[in-house]
C-alpha cells in the first residue's frame, strides 16, 4: 500500500559475530596445531587466553577509580604486549636463526623445570646465579608452571614487562597526580622500544619489572604512604639479582628525591625517628648494592681506577660487530663534563644516518622522534625546576636519566645500546609528561555579540524603506518583522 511504512530490518549485532568469527578462528588454529605441531608451539595457544582471563579481572579492580580511558588504555596495552611477544619471538629465532641469548636460557630452564616440578632445588647450573644464572632459574620455574614451551615462556616474560609498565604508570599517578597522565599513559605502553625489547625471554622484561616496583615504592615513599619499603625491597632485589649496577643508579635517584622530600605540614612525634630510619635503610642500601657491584664485575674495590677499568673493558666488548659506534675515549664516558654527548648517545642514537641495516634504522626512527618530542615539549619543561621540589618523585627521575646516561654511554654497540636504554625510558617519559602551562590570566572569556535591542512602540510606523525593505522588514502597518511573525512572541 502507498504510504504504508516498510517492515524495519533486525539490527545485526556486529560485535558478538565479530567476536564469535574470532574465537571459532581461534578454536580452529588450537585443533590444527595440536595435530601438526608441538606443545612448544600450541603451548601458547593456552597460556596467551590464561594471561588475559587472570589478568583483566585485576585490571579492572586496580583501575575501578580511573576515567574509562585509563580501563581500556590498560587492556589494549596488555594485548599489545602479549603480541609483540610473538615479533620478538621471531626476530630471534627465524631473523636471526636462533643466535640469541634466549636460546641458551630455554635449554636451561628446560632442565631446571623438571627438577623444579619433583621439587628439587639443589641442582647446580655452573655459574654465578647473578646476572645470566637468575634468568636460567628464573626460566626453569615459569616452565615448571606453562609447561615447556618456548612461546609460552615468551608470553610469560612479556607479561613480566607488562606488569612492570603498569607500575611505572601507577608511580606517576601518585607521585604526580597533576601530570599529564594521558601523554604518559599512551607513551609508557605504547613506545615501540617498550612494547618491543621487554617481550620475550630474557633480562629485559625482568628487569622492567623489578623497575616498575621501584619506581612505585619510591613513589609511595615520597608521598609517605604504606608500603613503600617493602616495593623498595623487592624491586632492588630483582635488579641486583640480574644487574646490580642499576641498583646503584636507583639508589642515587632515589637518595636526591628523598632529600628534596617536603616536610609535612604536621610533623608527629615519632617524625624525626621515620626520616633517621629511612635514611639509615637507602644508606645500607646502597652499599650493599655498590658491594654487590663490585662482585658483578670483579673489583677487588669500588675505587675510581676500578670503575675505570669496568668502563674500559665493557667498551672493548661491545665495539664489535656491525653495530659498533663511535663514543668518548675510554673513561670519559663517564666524566660528567661529557653528560650531554652521553645523554644524546644513550637517549637518541642511533641516528638515521647512522643506521646499518633495518633493525637499526627503526631505532633511529625512534631516536628522532623523542628529540623532537623533547624539544615541542620546551614549554612544559620550563616547570621543571619548581617541580624538583614540589615534585620530589621528579627529581628521583632526573637524577637516575642523568645517572644512567653517564653509566651506559661507555657501551660502543647501538643493538646492546637500543635493548639496554629500556631501562631508563619509563623515567625518561616522565619528563615528557609535565602537564602543559597555564595562561598567566587565566583562560580568555569569549565575547558575547551585542545584539541590537528592538524597537518598541513601532506598531503601523513603516520602517525607512519599508516597501523595499529586505530581509526582516515589516510589512506596512503591521510593525512586525517578517522573519519573527512565526515567533511565538510575536503572538
Amino acid at each position: 500500500m502507498i504510504g504504508s511504512a516498510l517492515p524495519r530490518l533486525p539490527s545485526v549485532p556486529w560485535a558478538g559475530v565479530a567476536a564469535t568469527g574470532v574465537v571459532g578462528f581461534y578454536v580452529a588454529a588450537f585443533a590444527w596445531s595440536m595435530e601438526h605441531r608441538a606443545y612448544d608451539m600450541w603451548g601458547a595457544l593456552i597460556v596467551f587466553p590464561l594471561l588475559l582471563t587472570l589478568s583483566i579481572p585485576i585490571l579492572e579492580r586496580l583501575t575501578r577509580d580511573d576515567d574509562v580511558w585509563v580501563q581500556k588504555l590498560v587492556v589494549w596495552a596488555l594485548v599489545a604486549k602479549l603480541v609483540a611477544s610473538f615479533a620478538r619471538y621471531w626476530m630471534a629465532f627465524v631473523l636471526y636463526g636462533g643466535n640469541a641469548d634466549a636460546a641458551t636460557y630455554d635449554l636451561v630452564g628446560r632442565d631446571l623445570a623438571v627438577h623444579f616440578r619433583d621439587g628439587d632445588f639443589t641442582v647446580d647450573i655452573h655459574r654465578k646465579v647473578i646476572g645470566t644464572g637468575f634468568i636460567m632459574i628464573i626460566t626453569g620455574i615459569v616452565y615448571a608452571f606453562v609447561g615447556q614451551s618456548i612461546l609460552s615462556g615468551y608470553l610469560v616474560y612479556s607479561w613480566f614487562g607488562f606488569w612492570g609498565l603498569f607500575l611505572c604508570y601507577r608511580a606517576f599517578c601518585i607521585a604526580y597526580p597533576d601530570g599529564d597522565r594521558k601523554r604518559y599513559g599512551k607513551l609508557v605502553f605504547f613506545l615501540p622500544s617498550l612494547l618491543f625489547w621487554p617481550s620475550g625471554i630474557g633480562k629485559e622484561p625482568w628487569m622492567m619489572l623489578s623497575l616498575g616496583m621501584c619506581a612505585y615504592g619510591c613513589a609511595l615513599l615520597l608521598v609517605r604512604r604504606r608500603g613503600a619499603y617493602l616495593l623498595l625491597l623487592l624491586g632492588m632485589t630483582g635488579t641486583t639479582m640480574v644487574r646490580p649496577h642499576v641498583t646503584v643508579l636507583i639508589m642515587c635517584g632515589l637518595i636526591v628525591g628523598y632529600l628534596l622530600r617536603t616536610r609535612p605540614q604536621q610533623v608527629s612525634a615519632l617524625g624525626p625517628l621515620r626520616a633517621g630510619f629511612g635514611a639509615v635503610v637507602l644508606g645500607v642500601g646502597a652499599v650493599v648494592a655498590l658491594k654487590q657491584v663490585g662482585k658483578f664485575f670483579g673489583t677487588a674495590d669500588l675505587s675510581a681506577g676500578s670503575a675505570t677499568e669496568v668502563v674500559n673493558r665493557t667498551q672493548t666488548l661491545t665495539s664489535q660487530g656491525g653495530s659498533a659506534q663511535q663514543t668518548a675515549e675510554q673513561s670519559s664516558a663517564i666524566d660528567p663534563a661529557h653528560l650531554p654527548q652521553s645523554l644524546m648517545t644513550v637517549l637518541f642514537r642511533p641516528f638515521p644516518f647512522e643506521a646499518h641495516n633495518l633493525q637499526a634504522l627503526l631505532a633511529s626512527f625512534e631516536g628522532v622522534f623523542l628529540l623532537a618530542l623533547m624539544v615541542t615539549s620546551m614549554a612544559r619543561l620550563k616547570k621543571m625546576p619548581t617541580l624538583l621540589v614540589r615534585r620530589p618523585y621528579m627529581a628521583f627521575a632526573l637524577a637516575y636519566v642523568l645517572v644512567f646516561a653517564m653509566a651506559f654511554a661507555n657501551i660502543k654497540n647501538f643493538g646492546i645500546l637500543t635493548r639496554e636504554r629500556v631501562q631508563v625510558f619509563p623515567f625518561v617519559l616522565i619528563l615528557l609528561a609535565v602537564s602543559k602551562p597555564e595562561a598567566p590570566d587565566g583562560p580568555t572569556p569569549k565575547r558575547r555579540r551585542r545584539v541590537p535591542a528592538k524597537p518598541r512602540g513601532t506598531a503601523g510606523v513603516v520602517p525607512v524603506g519599508g516597501a523595499s525593505g529586505g530581509a526582516g522588514s515589516s510589512p506596512a502597518g503591521t510593525g512586525i518583522p517578517a522573519a519573527g511573525r512565526g515567533d511565538p512572541q510575536w503572538r
